[in-house]
């Protein structure tokens, strides 16, 4: 377990999301999700009447359809539990992401599209996971062929492939320095892929700091 071993417990609720990064016959992508909450307990509901104990509260989908670029050709959304009657409402709305591009500033255009009463909460919530997925189910892949028609087993240039991901992601590869601990600025993952980005006096001084 790679947590530390918890304290005495009781499950209470569940949620469970699972994504999938899919090449189609036709050459786009498929970014499938499907989100489900449950509970350890029955509940009363309003617009359903009693909820199981692990009958789904919500359980929804949402499958972007995006080409080589990232372009979203086809957005298509599903709610089949929810806690209202209403909530299935929101997902024909999801279609109007067609069109956009998944890179940098995608949520904050998305948001505009299908925020709040025009979208669903949990829905949305999928679009962050969704995005990261694409990244890292169409760009790698694209590596892979291109290397295969090269006929080289391994994919080289993977600080190409990084610095393409970035521009589209990010909006270049200095906005994911220091995004996280990999990517410290003072790090070797920074001095040996992006060595004009490298901080070396920062690496110093950690160094001195760690000695001292």
């Amino acid at each position: 377990m790679p947590l530390s071993e918890p304290a005495a417990r009781e499950l209470l609720h569940a949620r469970d999301i699972e994504i999938r990064g899919y090449r189609r016959g036709d050459g786009l992508y498929d970014i499938e999700a499907q989100l489900t909450d449950t509970k350890s307990y029955g509940f009363s509901n309003q617009d359903r009447g009693f909820i199981e104990a692990g009958e789904k509260l919500h359980h929804m989908w949402l499958r972007l359809t995006v080409d080589d670029e990232m372009q979203i050709v086809a957005s298509e959304a599903a709610t089949d539990r929810a806690p209202y009657t209403v909530c299935p409402q929101a997902a024909p709305n999801f279609a109007r992401l067609a069109g956009l591009r998944i890179k940098a500033g995608f949520l904050r255009e998305a948001t505009r599209l299908v925020g709040g009463t025009a979208g669903c909460t949990h829905l949305r919530e999928l679009l962050q996971q969704i995005a990261t997925t694409a990244f890292q189910t169409v760009n790698p892949h694209r590596a892979w062929r291109e290397a295969r028609a090269r006929g080289e087993a391994e994919i080289r240039g993977t600080d190409k492939l990084d610095r393409r991901i970035a521009q589209k992601m990010l909006g270049g590869v200095g906005a994911i320095v220091d995004s996280c601990i990999a990517y410290s600025a003072d790090g070797p993952i920074v001095r040996r892929r992006w060595p004009e980005l490298f901080r070396a006096e920062r690496s110093a001084a950690k160094t001195d700091a760690d000695t001292s």
